[in-house]
């Protein structure tokens, strides 16, 4: 179909371009220049290793500058994972000239076959001498003398979307969702128990999707069980860096931890009292790294340690505040966003945790907080925190962007 047209621009040079719409950003008044200056940075530690020019910002947009051979899907893939965008283009750049611009539309109508179409344009300067409406009647005009097609607004076979952005056009067919939220680093630290489940993972990108960086907490039995909780969560944060670029992980032996509640504590409170240790010891690495809360994949109900008796129980202990974004979510809703963000088939894979080695066969339901106490004064809370504060390593995760890839 491109034969049949006659492009007053040569095609092979069209520039091309991405536009980035943002999020929240938008409503944050006069912090907004605050965020855009956070995406705006972050965007390049996103593309590292993809060519392009250059990432600019201009009349309320972010402009991702390409070369001829820009790699397009890597560079979309990168950017759908990025939060604060509500939306990005790949677009064709053209002079802000009427000229120009219907040459570029020329370019967009050889792109397929159509029958209906709907035009929207959008000014973002006041230079240009049409508003939109007038953009919209001149240009919807010429689309259908050149093809005979007729316009529809709703459910048209294809729509052009023109954007007038200080002396240039940028014309495109389709928007590509962002991941929305708030840009990384804006939310502040937090400190993620990460079990390995299906529910942490989705806790913490719940958190990093509110601009959180979240620095996660792997407790582990090993060698009294297999190595393999700890290869699965570094599997999982090569998925959930790829939202915040490179992950710190803390793994914390726990066994004798549990065998020390095991030998002196009432076998019910037993999952009861490894929570309280499992947040003193991630409070004290939080405090560390300057992390202002914690983060669990608690589901209200959904095992018994996640009673309302039993998470206050266990809160108690803590000085710092206890986000769990999944508290009114069940089972269900959960896997939804696990699949979508691409750690579900991760989690599930079988483990042996730390939760399973010594677990009472009817775990206390409704634990009442003296219960708790009165069972932990035989026990040497200060010193078993030290030592497995001691025994912790710290490592760093980065994301793989070339074998691990979000599911649609």
């Amino acid at each position: 179909m491109t034969e049949n047209y006659n492009f007053g621009i040569e095609v092979e040079r069209l520039k091309r371009a991405i536009i980035i719409h943002y999020h929240e950003i938008n409503l944050k008044g006069n912090n907004r220049g605050w965020f855009e200056a956070h995406l705006q940075n972050h965007i390049p530690s996103c593309l590292k290793g993809l060519k392009y020019h250059k990432v600019r910002k201009i009349s309320g947009r972010l402009i991702v500058e390409l070369a001829q051979d820009s790699p397009i899907e890597a560079l979309e893939q990168r950017l759908a994972m990025v939060f604060g965008i509500a939306n990005f283009v790949v677009a064709w750049e053209v002079p802000a000239e009427m000229d120009a611009i219907q040459s570029g539309l020329d370019y967009l109508i050889a792109q397929g076959d159509f029958q209906s179409f709907k035009m929207e344009s959008r000014r973002g300067t006041k230079n240009f001498p049409l508003n939109s409406q007038q953009l919209n009647e001149q240009l919807g005009a010429y689309v259908q003398q050149r093809t005979g097609a007729d316009v529809r607004l709703a459910n048209p076979d294809r729509t052009f979307f023109v954007e007038i952005v200080d002396n240039r056009a940028f014309l495109y067919f389709n928007k590509i969702p962002g991941a929305g939220g708030l840009p990384s680093g804006t939310g502040g630290k937090v400190a993620c128990l990460l079990s390995g489940g299906i529910d942490s993972p989705v806790a913490a990108y719940r958190l990093m999707r509110r601009g959180c960086r979240v620095l996660f907490v792997h407790f582990h039995s090993f060698p009294h069980t297999s190595a393999e909780s700890q290869d699965k969560v570094r599997n999982i944060l090569q998925v959930l860096s790829r939202f915040q670029l490179q992950s710190r992980l803390f793994m914390v032996p726990f066994a004798d931890v549990q065998k020390e509640i095991v030998a002196y504590a009432p076998p019910p409170l037993r999952v009861i009292l490894y929570r309280r240790f499992m947040v003193r010891i991630a409070q004290t690495i939080a405090e560390k790294e300057k992390a202002k809360a914690l983060v669990t994949g608690d589901s209200l109900g959904q095992v018994a340690s996640q009673t309302l008796e039993n998470i206050q129980t266990i809160s108690s202990i803590c000085t710092m505040p206890i986000f769990r974004p999944l508290i009114g979510s069940d089972k269900e809703e959960i896997i939804q966003i696990a699949r979508k963000i691409g750690t579900y088939d991760i989690s599930i894979q079988a483990d042996q945790d730390c939760c399973s080695l010594f677990v009472p066969r009817h775990p206390e339901t409704m634990a009442r907080l003296q219960q708790a106490e009165e069972a932990e004064i035989g026990l040497d809370v200060p010193g078993l925190v030290r030592s497995c504060l001691d025994s912790a390593t710290r490592e760093s995760i980065a994301p793989d962007f070339l074998t691990v890839q979000p599911n649609d």
